[in-house]
């Protein structure tokens, strides 16, 4: 059962180093291609309710319908990839949930108890970290792929159940 807006559809990893996390996932992990994406172009950004002029590198790829996003914060603008970081390390920092609907999903996960750690839009795409008191730790980010983003994310998929690992990493502009 499902009580909120469906199943987990990707991991996010926080890392210090998203080539030498590039490198692991495709050959010790056989996940890939990678579709890196060095300069992320946010039309906006907010940690904690207040603009933040963050700099990241993400690069996703598909295990199964599983995506893998890596996460690399070029900055030390305040969010919560830096707040990880510091106070865990690399690792496994939230699930998401992908909407078609966002702005009803992102209701009902307020009324739920979540709480917003940051939140913010590429490309028309929104997307937000929510946080909850009744498991401290757990982040859950929501993202919309009712546009261009969530075609993307089908063709990073498609490309996943096709690949024979060639072009392991495939830069976007």
């Amino acid at each position: 059962m499902n009580k909120l807006p469906g199943i987990i559809r990707q991991n996010g990893y926080v890392v210090s180093d998203i080539e030498v996390a590039m490198r692991y996932w495709t050959e010790s992990m056989g996940v890939g291609p990678f579709y890196y994406i060095e300069s992320v172009p946010l039309d906006w950004f907010r940690y904690q309710g207040i603009s933040s002029d963050i700099e990241l590198s993400i690069a996703m790829a598909n295990s199964g319908d599983l995506q893998i996003e890596l996460i690399q914060q070029k900055n030390s603008a305040p969010s919560m990839y830096l707040d990880f970081l510091k106070e865990v390390g690399e690792g496994l920092q939230h699930h998401a949930w992908w909407s078609t609907n966002y702005q009803k999903d992102f209701d009902a996960v307020l009324a739920s108890g979540f709480k917003i750690g940051q939140e913010g839009q590429i490309n028309e795409g929104r997307f937000v970290y929510f946080t909850t008191p009744a498991h401290p730790g757990t982040i859950i980010e929501l993202s919309d792929i009712s546009g261009p983003k969530g075609q993307f994310f089908e063709h990073i998929k498609n490309a996943a159940d096709s690949w024979d690992g060639a072009r392991p990493i495939r830069r976007i502009e």
